[in-house]
């Protein structure tokens, strides 16, 4: 039986919002080739609008209202509502697996990437919850929160995309929400006319003095895990 292939772990960003981008996509061509891939890292700062947001009559003004508080809009192709990156304490977060059947396995990657989250928030010092609170950014049923004051705030959105060869389970963990951030999210769930409370916005700063990458640092070992892995920095590989 062939030795199993070390899982690749891709460190840094690229220099700009679209190669960077194009890098993650990178992920997916690794799994598709048979191996692993990992990557948590601090996405520029950006708005990202989903599929279902663009078909909003609002799209346009949200994507006006991100662009004026210095948020450039930004579309993907797959995943939910809106989030947001403030290019210092948001992380994002990727695991990509070769899959020889794209129908099945999806709730077990979900719950797999789960868990290992849960294993990293736990290391911190963090008692992660399991759902998000009403109106909260980018509503799914994979997210994580803390309770702050008997209520819930959400601190991490997971979302899953699988092709025909490859899976890719990613999510976005916010290390500390500043005003800034809750207010730009506002404004564009507000121009998109869907509900949003800025108070559901959590943050792992809500239960412990941390530094964004102290957090990445353990993320990252969650999601590797015992596995063998090689590191590449993408500064390394072509643009």
């Amino acid at each position: 039986m062939p030795a199993t292939p070390p899982v690749r772990v891709l460190r840094g960003r690229k220099p700009t919002i679209d190669a960077d981008r194009a890098a993650s996509e990178r992920l997916l061509e690794v799994a598709a080739e048979g191996q692993q891939a990992v990557r948590v890292w601090t996405p520029h700062k950006q708005v990202v609008f989903g599929r279902r947001d663009a078909r909003r009559e609002g799209y346009e003004r949200a994507r006006e209202a991100a662009d004026g508080r210095g948020f450039p809009p930004v579309e993907r192709s797959v995943g939910g509502r809106v989030v947001a990156y403030d290019g210092a304490q948001v992380l994002a977060f990727a695991r990509t697996e070769p899959v020889a059947d794209f129908r099945r396995g999806t709730d077990e990657r979900y719950e797999r990437l789960t868990a290992d989250v849960e294993s990293a928030l736990t290391d911190l010092g963090v008692e992660p919850v399991r759902g998000e609170p009403d109106d909260s950014f980018c509503p799914g049923a994979h997210s994580l929160s803390l309770e702050v004051g008997g209520s819930l705030r959400k601190v991490v959105g997971i979302a899953q995309r699988v092709t025909s060869d490859a899976a890719l389970v990613s999510g976005i963990l916010l290390v500390e929400a500043t005003d800034e951030l809750r207010g730009v999210l506002e404004a564009v769930y507000a121009a998109l006319e869907v509900p949003f409370d800025p108070k559901s916005v959590g943050d792992v700063a809500d239960a412990t003095a941390v530094s964004s990458e102290r957090v990445r640092r353990v993320l990252e070992s969650a999601l590797v895990g015992e596995r063998e892995h090689v590191l590449e920095d993408l500064e390394d590989l072509e643009a």
